[in-house]
C-alpha cells in the first residue's frame, strides 16, 4: 500500500493577525503549490527517507536531519504511548516549496508526513491530536510555538488561532470570489532574522491599533463586507521592522495599492508578497507586473491563486 498526501502553502499572519491568522492557497488551475510526501511500507526492516523534487537540495543532506524525519520519529513515540505498534516505513519528500519563502514551507512538509503517516495506521489520531503534534514540530523548527502556517494547511481555509488550548484554531468564512496572488521573489529569508528583527516592547498605541484592526477584519469577515476587511489588512507588528530587509518590497506595494490591489503585505516573514485582489483582470494585471519587477532569480515565480479550502489530503 502506497500513500501520497499533498499540503498546500499558506499565508502566516495575513498581515493584520501576527501569529494568530492564517489561509492556506492554491493556484487556480491544475498547478499544486505545496509539499507531497509518499509513505510504504519500508522495503527492509528499517524506516528510510528519500528526497526528490525542486527544491531538495536545499534541505540537509542527511535525510535524518530532515523535519520528515523528525515527524516520523515523534508520531513513533505517540503511538508507542497509545500501546501501539510501529512498523517500518520508506517515507518520500517531494519538496515543491522553496525554504524560506515565507510560504509555510516547513509547514507542508510537517503536515503532509503527519497525515501520511496517520492515514497509513488507518487513523488512530484524531485531527486535534495531529495539530498538537504538528505544532510540537513547528516550535522545534522556529523556536516558538505558533500555529498560523500549519492549522490553514491541515484543515484549508482561513484559519483563527484561539485562546482556548484544546480547540486551538477556528475556521473563519473567506471571501471565496477574491483572488491571492503570491508571488515569491527567489531569495530565502530566516525566520530567525525577521523574527529579531522585531522590537522587544510595543507602544500602547501599536497594542490598541492591532486589536482594533484584528477585531474589524473578522467582524466583517462575518458580515460579508470585503472592502471593510481588506481595508484593515495592515501590520502594525512585523511589516514596519520587517520591510527593509525585503529588497522592492516597499515601492512594490505601493504599486500594488495604487493600481486595484485590494490589500497587499508580506506573507509570514518574506519575502514572498501576497495581493488580494477583486477580479481575475486586476489580478492578471498585477500578476504581469509582479513578473516583471519582482522576481530577483530563476526560481522565483507569481502565482494566482484562490483560497484552499480542503487543506492536506490524499492525492494520486
Amino acid at each position: 500500500m502506497t500513500i501520497k498526501v499533498f499540503a498546500p502553502a499558506s499565508i502566516g499572519n495575513v498581515s493584520v493577525g501576527f501569529d494568530v491568522l492564517g489561509m492556506a492557497v492554491t493556484p487556480v488551475g491544475d498547478q499544486l503549490l505545496g509539499d507531497i510526501v509518499e509513505i510504504s511500507a519500508a522495503v527492509t526492516d528499517v524506516s528510510t527517507l528519500s528526497l526528490s523534487g525542486e527544491f531538495a537540495n536545499k534541505l540537509p543532506g542527511d535525510p535524518k536531519d530532515n523535519i520528515v524525519w523528525h515527524c516520523l520519529e515523534l508520531f513513533n513515540k505517540e503511538l508507542i504511548n497509545s500501546t501501539k505498534s510501529v512498523q517500518p516505513v520508506d517515507l518520500v519528500l517531494e519538496k515543491k516549496m522553496p525554504v524560506g519563502s515565507g510560504l509555510g514551507s516547513s509547514a507542508c512538509s510537517v503536515v503532509a508526513a503527519l497525515v501520511a503517516l496517520n492515514e497509513y495506521y488507518q487513523k488512530p489520531f484524531n485531527d486535534s491530536d495531529l495539530l498538537f503534534m504538528m505544532g510540537k514540530m513547528e516550535a522545534q523548527i522556529s523556536g516558538s510555538l505558533h500555529y498560523d502556517n500549519v492549522a490553514p494547511c491541515f484543515l484549508g481555509g482561513m484559519q483563527l488561532m484561539v485562546t482556548d488550548t484544546q480547540v486551538i484554531t477556528r475556521s473563519l468564512p473567506t471571501f471565496d470570489d477574491y483572488y491571492w496572488i503570491m508571488a515569491y521573489p527567489g531569495i530565502e529569508m530566516s525566520t530567525k532574522e525577521a523574527r529579531d528583527a522585531l522590537p522587544k516592547q510595543y507602544s500602547r498605541q501599536d497594542l490598541i491599533s492591532y486589536g482594533q484592526t484584528l477585531a474589524t477584519f473578522i467582524d466583517a469577515c462575518y458580515r460579508n463586507d470585503p472592502k471593510q476587511a481588506f481595508a484593515n489588512v495592515v501590520d502594525v507588528v512585523a511589516e514596519p521592522y520587517r520591510q527593509s530587509l525585503l529588497p522592492k518590497f516597499i515601492e512594490t506595494k505601493q504599486y500594488l495599492l495604487a493600481n486595484g490591489a485590494s490589500a497587499a503585505g508580506i506573507s509570514g516573514s518574506g519575502p514572498t508578497v501576497f495581493v488580494v485582489c477583486e477580479n481575475k483582470e486586476i489580478a492578471e494585471q498585477l500578476s504581469n507586473y509582479l513578473t516583471e519587477n519582482y522576481l530577483q532569480s530563476p526560481t522565483g515565480f507569481v502565482h494566482i491563486c484562490k483560497a484552499d479550502t480542503q487543506g492536506a489530503r490524499l492525492v494520486s
